[in-house]
């Protein structure tokens, strides 16, 4: 936990774009365009910063690229951290003083019933909701007030839970369209991006449209596309949904895969057994508040969060 009364370094003010200023605006915006774009892909492409000089071991590895730029970071070290979170609809808090907290190499839940205020921590998290109160902190920074796309810079990824994919390009353009926003070399493009597709298990629909993917593959390849920007979070919104369960299995190996590197992982999601057999901790969110938070045994095994969540008959 972060010290008291330590100052926090303010982002760059001077040089932000103009951004939508509602969520209408932002799905106007979107529904105008002619293919959906990911908001964490939209955002590094607007200002992605230039990748800095890789060692040669890692020029055509990009699972060991991405070990190297987390190596230098402390491991159990804070990543993101909210003081506070509060958020007022038609004089309601719908979230009403939440804090929760996620370590580099950690995977954390965000749990609770509908309308507990989950799903709007979260989004005030990423940038798609501002709060009335309280502080985000990323990566070291204050990031309550900034857009998504500097958050992006900094390293959150998100992945909404809406197909976010250019569905007229194929597998490998989908994830080369994105590599075309970052400094890579047309060698390291072609090499990386083949094996993205190997690692993800989508290398056999390389040259299919992504319309034609199942939602297991669509979400495999949206979450390969995210990692071309080298982010440090993920935030993933309702991974598991819409996926059969052979597809879930996979969905989790890949997200304890991206752990394995060094990556801090964030989800929500309503399929609770799901959730819970990944994370590492656990938040449950109750009318506004976080009610428990520790391990899935914690959680599992709690009173209260059988009481109001899970259910008494709930097991693993």
């Amino acid at each position: 936990m972060r010290k008291k009364g330590r100052k926090q370094r303010p982002l760059d003010r001077d040089d932000a774009p103009l951004q939508p200023q509602s969520q209408q605006e932002q799905a106007d915006l979107l529904s105008a365009a002619q293919e959906p774009v990911e908001g964490v892909v939209a955002a590094s492409a607007a200002a992605a910063p230039r990748r800095k000089q890789q060692t040669k071991a890692s020029e055509d590895d990009f699972f060991a690229r991405q070990q190297e730029a987390n190596q230098d970071a402390t491991d159990g070290e804070t990543l993101l951290y909210t003081r506070g979170l509060r958020k007022v609809y038609d004089g309601r808090a719908v979230v009403n003083g939440v804090d929760i907290e996620v370590k580099r190499g950690e995977i954390v839940g965000l749990l609770g019933p509908n309308g507990a205020g989950k799903t709007t921590s979260f989004y005030m998290i990423v940038g798609l909701v501002q709060p009335n109160g309280g502080q985000v902190f990323f990566n070291g920074l204050d990031t309550t007030a900034e857009p998504m796309y500097k958050r992006a810079r900094l390293g959150m990824g998100y992945l909404p839970q809406e197909e976010s994919i250019f569905r007229k390009l194929t597998v490998r353009q989908n994830i080369l369209a994105v590599m075309e926003t970052q400094n890579f070399t047309a060698r390291e493009r072609e090499t990386q991006c083949q094996q993205l597709m190997e690692k993800f298990g989508i290398d056999h629909v390389a040259d299919n449209l992504a319309l034609t993917l199942s939602g297991g593959e669509k979400r495999r390849l949206t979450i390969a596309r995210s990692l071309v920007t080298e982010p440090k979070l993920i935030m993933l919104d309702e991974p598991f949904s819409g996926v059969d369960p052979l597809a879930v299995e996979d969905i989790q190996k890949i997200i304890l895969m991206l752990k394995s590197v060094g990556l801090a992982i964030l989800i929500t999601d309503h399929n609770v057994r799901e959730t819970l057999g990944i994370v590492d901790r656990a938040y449950l969110i109750h009318e506004g508040r976080v009610l428990l938070h520790g391990t899935r045994e914690y959680i599992v095994n709690h009173p209260l969060a059988r009481e109001r969540y899970l259910g008494e008959n709930f097991s693993m």
